[in-house]
């Protein structure tokens, strides 16, 4: 969205404040938007279950239409530090040009093949492959657009081995990018899931968009994921993977394969370990410190 006279951003550090408190602040106040990010370049990565994961020093940017005087916005300055309880020298102004920001992304976000023909593009790239197996995604609230190492290498497994009629779970599914990717290269049917209602809806969207909402479904619940499936995917952290392992072999048929995925190089024995009764995983990619482990369920 354009603003005749720009933005105006406000920024401060969110210290001991607590973060609801200080979005519903800035949001009293008339905030476009209110995002979270890392003041002093500290890693953080995808949260647990349920968790919303904040950096040690966090700073809240906060986008408001620019006031047309300096005098307007000295004032919506020293509002936002009275709603939060704050001083007002603590929040620093800047005022922004005019841009069409939710077009902003487009600098950053380019089409990317995985493997030999898949590839995971945003809508105005142009793919001249005739064979390409193409997922158009626009980057959103949900997690997932294929730039990240761990779902780059999942999206890789896909191209090498998703065979056209497979049956697919795409467990904690974020935009559905595997889902999409397992539809696109020929699944029959791929179940998704996800305990983030934003991305259940991401993904319902976004296999609509693509054309494939016919074999994409999504379940609110992994207690309604249908048993028997030939490939499951899980794209999350190592703690729930391992916790996991017993589940995952119930949903699929004997042979069926796991794909796991979101684990550091250190965290690949652990949960190896904890598949080892029911799955052979072994090591099937791995990139800038990520890994991905693949394999059968055990003859029962």
């Amino acid at each position: 969205m354009t603003c005749p006279s720009g933005h105006l951003n406000l920024s401060f550090e969110l210290g001991t404040l607590h973060i609801a408190e200080a979005e519903a602040a800035a949001e009293a106040c008339g905030a476009l938007a209110v995002t979270f990010s890392d003041a002093a370049d500290d890693p953080v990565l995808e949260p647990l279950p349920g968790e919303f994961r904040l950096w040690r020093h966090t700073r809240v940017q906060c986008l408001f239409d620019a006031p047309g005087r300096p005098a307007a916005a000295d004032a919506l300055q020293a509002r936002l530090a009275q709603a939060l309880g704050i001083e007002p020298q603590r929040i620093t102004a800047r005022t922004l040009p005019m841009r069409a920001w939710e077009r902003e992304w487009l600098r950053d976000f380019h089409a990317m093949r995985f493997g030999r023909r898949l590839w995971v593009a945003p809508w105005h790239a142009d793919i001249d492959a005739t064979d390409a197996a193409v997922v158009r995604l626009d980057p959103g609230l949900a997690f997932g657009t294929g730039t990240h190492p761990s779902t780059a290498l999942c999206l890789e497994y896909l191209d090498a081995h998703c065979r056209p009629g497979v049956r697919a779970i795409d467990y904690g599914c974020g935009s559905g990018v595997l889902a999409l990717a397992a539809a696109k290269l020929g699944a029959a049917m791929v179940h998704c899931f996800d305990i983030d209602p934003q991305a259940l809806l991401a993904t319902s969207e976004n296999a609509q968009a693509n054309g494939v909402s016919a074999c994409v479904q999504v379940h609110a619940a992994a207690a309604d994921l249908p048993a028997g499936c030939d490939l499951l995917l899980a794209n999350i952290l190592s703690g729930p993977l391992c916790e996991l392992a017993p589940s995952f072999a119930r949903l699929l048929r004997p042979g069926g394969r796991v794909v796991l995925a979101g684990l550091m190089d250190g965290e690949a024995a652990d949960v190896t370990g904890a598949y080892a009764p029911w799955f052979h995983v072994t090591r099937s990619g791995a990139r800038d410190g990520w890994v991905c482990l693949s394999g059968p369920l055990r003859n029962s």
